[in-house]
């Protein structure tokens, strides 16, 4: 048996490493402001910004009620996503096309978003950005590509989302609020929207962000050095509860991994800040039934090594558990030495 170092680092709590150049700032008050405001109308922004922003003493309160609100009072449309995506195919090969025709279809998108409270990416990250411009906070959007374990991209896919950056303190910031907004579920085949709001795209670290959000403009990483748009779609299946839980995998860089039987892969994973976690564990799916799977775990200075041995040749879904939470998937194909 030989083992193959397959490196995963986890950070958790990373995820809130944007947060912790904040650190010290309570959200509570900024979040009752948004509750109190439960149900408001947009017809007048202004006023409603003013009344968002007005008991907040600085910048990242303010656009902190701001986004609470958007997240809690805005429903997705998934309709008007499919009228957008079929749109954005159109002009897949085109890129000035593209981004003269979204940034014409923002303000038809806002007249739909003020009657109905409900919209796609582009309404969110449009009303995200107006409301912080309202409240002086310098804000823009972003278009690119969003990845979910249930949606499959190609290269040739065209762009199917939309975000924003926002500048606090002389920095910027990454936050997508239709996805702090809800899930969208299709338990009997028809879209039915959830609102429930998530935290772990507010503020997010760049380094998490960018394994499901690929900006077109790659200054919009707000990373040094972002990964191709080949490597972003060639990476394994990442959840929006790796925000939360701060989990960054760094690699194996692609999905797709082949080894043979009896090969043991081995995932490394760092807690940050002092962190512990309850459970760490592999979920094994075969196409037929899924296992729960206890690997062996030890330490290595500030890592955790999880390994576990493949004595079966075959296709599996590996997905990584914390806390009894998937973060993240791999395919693994086991053949016969």
């Amino acid at each position: 048996m030989r083992s193959l170092w397959l490196v995963l680092l986890l950070g958790l709590h990373l995820g809130h490493a944007q947060r912790a150049d904040f650190k010290g700032l309570d959200f509570d008050a900024a979040d009752s402001i948004a509750i109190g405001l439960q149900g408001a109308s947009l017809e007048n922004l202004p006023v409603l910004v003013h009344q968002l922003t007005t008991g907040a003493p600085t910048d990242v309160e303010k656009f902190r009620a701001i986004y609470t609100w958007i997240s809690t009072n805005i429903a997705n449309d998934y309709y008007g996503y499919l009228r957008t995506t079929k749109k954005r195919k159109k002009l897949a090969k085109d890129s000035l096309a593209f981004l003269s025709w979204n940034k014409s279809y923002v303000p038809k998108v806002f007249e739909k978003l003020t009657r109905e409270k409900k919209t796609a990416c582009t309404g969110y990250a449009f009303l995200v950005r107006e409301m912080a411009s309202l409240a002086g906070i310098e804000c823009v959007m972003v278009s690119g590509y969003g990845r979910t374990p249930n949606l499959f991209l190609q290269k040739d896919s065209p762009p199917n989302h939309s975000w924003n950056a926002v500048k606090l303190n002389g920095k910027w910031y990454l936050c997508d609020a239709t996805w702090s907004a809800g899930v969208t579920n299709f338990d009997d085949g028809t879209p039915v929207f959830k609102q429930e709001y998530y935290d772990g795209y507010f503020l997010a670290e760049p380094n998490i962000f960018i394994k499901n959000h690929f900006p077109l403009a790659p200054q919009w990483s707000l990373m040094t050095a972002p990964p191709s748009f080949q490597e972003f779609l060639a990476g394994p299946v990442i959840y929006k509860d790796a925000s939360a839980l701060g989990v960054l995998p760094i690699a194996p860089k692609n999905m797709d991994i082949k080894v043979a039987k009896n090969d043991v892969l081995e995932f490394s994973f760092q807690l940050m800040d002092g962190n512990t976690i309850e459970k760490m564990d592999l979920l094994i799916s075969n196409g037929n039934s899924d296992t729960p799977v206890s690997p062996i775990v030890r330490r290595e200075g500030d890592a955790y090594i999880v390994s576990h041995p493949f004595k079966r040749a075959g296709l599996f879904d590996v997905h990584l558990r914390v806390n009894e939470t998937i973060i993240a998937t791999y395919v693994v194909r086991v053949k016969r030495k």
